[in-house]
């Protein structure tokens, strides 16, 4: 293992690497140019949303062949086995040039499933799966929700059914990002309906093309349709892409969860600056009223950026954030809201009245959007539930 370069060294270095291999990115200029786009959900077509991931496919193979990816994974799987918080650093110093906007798919892939199948695949399994993951050569979606299980992850209905080295899915789940262009679905399933209903559980990857597997877009009341429910109607699988014992797929699956969480502390952060720059550059003073509510997002967004902070000193002193995590994410979804209120306040009726100005209707986009995020991810109820119960020592819910 080589040396650990100081972090202002690495920076450098990153930032050498970065303008040999990018442009760097042009501010949007005075305010009112540029894009306004205030999207948190993209309203792509299908094709738009293929080039866009082969774009980024391109730039994620580039970075991960000169060694500035998966760089706090081993050497074996391409890596520089640096400390988790180097990707943050990296990450800092790439935002300052243009290259392609990470969609989900790309975190789902690298940041929660690679490190589910680093603790739960067997070793062929992690031959097989985390260099092409982590060079996106493949990507993962997540087969999670059911429309019928709502937040409770662990009533899923989706059976598999074992038949001799094969499994046999038959199911439906729903609000799947990134299924039309995604190589395999993470998907858990009920494999024991007569036991305790954690106890039930299994996951398996499912490659997207198999016989069987249907995707269908979900129109989103935005326009867009980002989000897809797909259907599993008797896809076989082999026994060796099930991940994790059988019936111990609840473990695999929180894995998958927490990573999820942790990656979720920075949403709405660049709306919420947007919509900061919109309460400056408003052509007449702000009411009373008005300041007050741009001063409490002011400080939001300080204080998430703090909580952030908290996570990354979490992962430097090489420990699982805990509570960090739910924290960051109800923070996250609370400034999302206030981002909403707040410009809705500024804007009046020119937030939907679509006449063209810079600035105002595209802010639709977040306030339609939004609100997704307080359930993605684990529900906001979940996270509080999670708080009260594993810091606060309150009484747990009730098994069923």
């Amino acid at each position: 293992m080589s040396a650990i370069p100081e972090p202002e060294e690495f920076r450098a270095r990153a930032r050498q690497w970065l303008a040999t291999a990018a442009p760097p990115r042009t501010a949007d200029g005075e305010w009112g140019s540029g894009s306004d786009s205030v999207a948190v959900f993209e309203n792509w077509t299908g094709q738009q949303e293929r080039a866009h991931t082969a774009r980024t496919q391109k730039w994620e193979r580039a970075r991960y062949d000169q060694g500035w990816g998966a760089l706090n994974w081993p050497e074996t799987y391409g890596g520089r086995d640096l400390p988790g918080y180097y990707e943050q650093l990296y990450r800092a110093e790439e935002a300052a040039f243009d290259v392609p906007h990470r969609t989900e798919i790309f975190s789902v892939t690298q940041q929660l499933v690679a490190p589910a199948i680093g603790i739960w695949g067997t070793e062929e399994q992690k031959r097989r799966w985390l260099r092409p993951m982590l060079r996106t050569d493949e990507l993962a979606c997540q087969l999670f929700s059911e429309t019928e299980a709502g937040s409770d992850l662990a009533a899923v209905r989706t059976k598999a059914v074992r038949d001799g080295d094969n499994w046999v899915l038959q199911g439906h789940k729903v609000w799947t990002s990134g299924a039309p262009v995604a190589t395999w679905g993470v998907a858990v399933c009920r494999t024991d309906p007569d036991v305790r209903k954690h106890a039930g559980i299994t996951v398996f990857l499912v490659r997207m093309d198999a016989p069987g597997v249907t995707v269908r877009p979900i129109r989103q009341m935005t326009g867009g349709a980002g989000f897809n429910e797909v259907y599993l109607d008797g896809v076989v699988v082999p026994d060796t892409d099930r991940l994790g014992p059988v019936g111990k797929g609840w473990g695999v699956t929180l894995s998958v969860l927490a990573a999820e969480r942790l990656d979720s502390g920075n949403l709405g952060l660049d709306n919420a600056d947007r919509a900061l720059r919109l309460a400056r550059n408003r052509p007449v003073p702000l009411t009373g009223g008005e300041q007050q509510q741009a001063a409490d997002l002011y400080v939001r967004a300080l204080v998430q950026r703090l909580i952030g902070l908290r996570v990354t000193g979490a992962l430097v002193a090489g420990r699982e954030p805990g509570a960090e995590a739910s924290v960051g994410k109800l923070y996250a979804t609370e400034t999302m809201r206030r981002t909403s209120d707040l410009v809705s306040e500024l804007l009046g009726p020119r937030l939907v009245a679509d006449t063209g100005e810079w600035g105002t209707y595209a802010w639709t986009e977040h306030l339609l959007g939004a609100p997704g995020y307080s359930i993605a991810g684990g529900t906001d109820e979940i996270q509080r539930t999670i708080l009260a119960e594993r810091v606060l020592g309150l009484p747990r819910e009730p098994a069923r």
